[in-house]
């Protein structure tokens, strides 16, 4: 219902593109993953997973590029699963690497 007043309240006062499409966002995310990063991350996906792990996890990538200094922090979910998305990575076929 709230989404509802909202829209009508938009439509009223902005007109139907306004209340359509709403207000473009201002808000700039910068990336984490550059180039560089994404470079290393698939070399690492390629390479033997790390001892005790049959392969490389989102995780576990995510981890051992802060431990290799590539990256001060990263968020598997957020850099790692970026890039494997970009370069159409699968991480979970054994066709790969």
């Amino acid at each position: 219902m709230k989404t509802i007043d909202r829209v009508k309240k938009r439509f009223v006062e902005e007109g139907l593109d306004m209340a359509l499409t709403g207000k473009p966002s201002t808000r700039v995310y910068r990336r984490k993953a550059d180039g560089d990063l994404e470079a290393h991350l698939i070399a690492l996906s390629c390479s033997a997973a790390s001892e005790g792990h049959q392969r490389w996890t989102l995780r576990l990538l995510a981890d051992k590029a802060v431990e290799l200094n590539y990256v001060d922090s990263i968020s598997y979910e957020d850099g790692c699963a970026q890039g494997a998305k970009k370069t159409t990575l699968s991480l979970g076929s054994k066709k790969d690497g």
